[in-house]
């Protein structure tokens, strides 16, 4: 009795051996197909492309909900980006980084305004050249975000020589 327990026992361990063995992967090939995989996908978010010397613009369509819509031009020169020009406009076409009443609101309520975030924004863009890198300014968070958004679509217009303006329809639905 003993015997056939001492086998069945012995089966049932070399038969887990060969299916696991089986069922085993070859980590360096895995953790080496996975850091390609990675690579790939962080050089295709991250890299910018050979840019189309040209000027570049995007506006909104619609005012948003403090009246205002953004006007975004992006100049290239010799495959880089030598100009960023990104601000909004009122509907009297008036720059909000120009408007001191919201400038001083907007310093008030989070510590900081469009004439003090709007050249940082702009300037980050130049200097880096790639609108991933661009820092989100602390208090202007959508701003930085819309504007990392809006730069990414006019990158992607210089990569393709596309001097089109980009038209956003911003119109945000009424609840």
């Amino acid at each position: 009795m003993e015997i056939k327990k001492g086998f069945k026992l012995v089966s049932v361990i070399f038969a887990s051996t060969i299916i696991l063995a089986a069922c085993g992967n070859d980590d360096a090939a895995k953790d080496e197909s996975s850091e390609v995989a990675s690579s790939e996908v962080m050089s295709s978010e991250v890299a910018v492309g050979e840019l189309q010397d040209g000027t570049y613009k995007l506006e909104e369509k619609n005012l948003d909900e403090n009246g205002w819509k953004v006007d975004f031009s992006l100049t290239v020169k010799d495959g880089e980006i030598t100009e960023s020009n990104y601000d909004s406009l009122n509907k009297e076409g008036k720059l909000k980084t120009e408007d001191e009443g919201y400038q001083a609101a907007m310093v008030e309520k989070v510590g900081t305004g469009p004439a003090d975030y709007t050249p940082q924004l702009n300037d980050d863009l130049v200097a880096k050249g790639d609108p991933t890198e661009v820092e989100v300014v602390t208090g202007a968070t959508h701003s930085s975000e819309s504007f990392k958004t809006y730069a990414q679509q006019l990158v992607d217009a210089a990569e393709e020589g596309n001097t089109e303006t980009i038209v956003v329809d911003n119109k945000v639905e009424e609840k």
